[in-house]
């Protein structure tokens, strides 16, 4: 809700609208309405951010099966240059990552996919802080329930469960090339043998190294998307307080009249900002994945 849409004499505190707006719409197994009360619950699950990591993954292939279905030979039009822009820059990134003509058969695409979706997830961002909120509340209420504990968020990648979703789908490709490229044998060997040298001695330290960086790239992977979406969307949050509070409070004689012009500005200002990151956020997670998915390509 916005920070001024409850009816009464006063609005709610800054900190109620920032909390509100940081609680996702959570169930658990039996589809119960329930709230997260410890850092990790695997009983429960943010039905928002999974309603809307799915619609915005079937738009992403959407509009790529669109492309390559009316891409025609000659001078293209705007939608198809914009996915040949993309395809040949995910291509070109591929090739100078891995080196396996087959493995890129799949990879690339991977890789595009990856990018479309994370920078669609990344572009819900750019709505206004209160729209998508505001609507779920008036239909939550019209079904004779309390709006005020109408709860959703829509940034899918500013949740820690969607991002480490994604990093740990990577790290299972990798897995997955680990053993096809080298074999069984040969990655379990190399899981002990590297990287201080292949000496009986060494294993334990080889073994615990290895689980360490394989730990370390998956959650940093992660970490590195959630940290900057979720930032960039508690930024937009404090700059829709300043426009509603200039909007609660709005009189031309009072400070409250500067709220509202550096809602305007700042939110402005932000929003072009936040092009860029969200963009290069989606380009980072890309490259990383080919990056790992290269990496298990190498042999040590």
């Amino acid at each position: 809700m916005a920070a001024a849409e409850h009816s009464g004499t006063q609005g709610p505190a800054a900190g109620d609208y920032i909390v509100h707006h940081l609680q996702h719409l959570q169930r658990d197994f039996n589809f119960q309405s329930v709230k997260q009360t410890s850092i990790v619950d695997f009983s429960l699950f943010n039905l928002d951010s999974l309603i809307y990591s799915v619609l915005l993954g079937v738009l992403g292939c959407y509009f790529l099966w669109r492309a390559a279905r009316k891409a025609t030979p000659g001078v293209p039009g705007r939608f198809q240059a914009a996915v040949e822009i993309m395809s040949e820059m995910v291509e070109s990134q591929a090739k100078g990552v891995i080196h396996n003509a087959n493995s890129r058969k799949l990879v690339a695409p991977l890789a595009l996919t990856v990018f479309v979706w994370i920078f669609l997830m990344n572009g819900m961002d750019m709505l206004p802080v209160d729209l998508l909120p505001r609507l779920w509340a008036e239909a939550y209420g019209a079904a004779g329930n309390d709006p005020h504990q109408a709860y959703l968020r829509v940034v899918p990648t500013a949740d820690l469960s969607t991002t480490f979703g994604l990093s740990i789908s990577v790290l299972l490709v990798c897995l997955v090339y680990n053993i096809k490229i080298k074999g069984a044998g040969g990655w379990a060997h190399e899981l002990v043998a590297a990287p201080f040298g292949d000496k009986v001695f060494l294993y334990p330290f080889n073994l615990l190294l290895q689980m360490i960086e394989y730990f370390a790239k998956t959650v940093s992977h992660g970490m590195r998307l959630f940290g900057n979406m979720f930032a960039g969307e508690l930024v937009f949050m404090l700059i829709a307080l300043m426009g509603g509070t200039w909007a609660w409070q709005f009189n031309p004689l009072t400070g409250g009249f500067w709220l509202g012009f550096g809602h305007v500005v700042a939110g402005t200002a932000w929003s072009i900002f936040h092009i860029l990151v969200i963009t290069l956020q989606a380009f980072i997670f890309m490259m990383l994945t080919l990056i790992y998915v290269g990496q298990a390509h190498d042999k040590h």
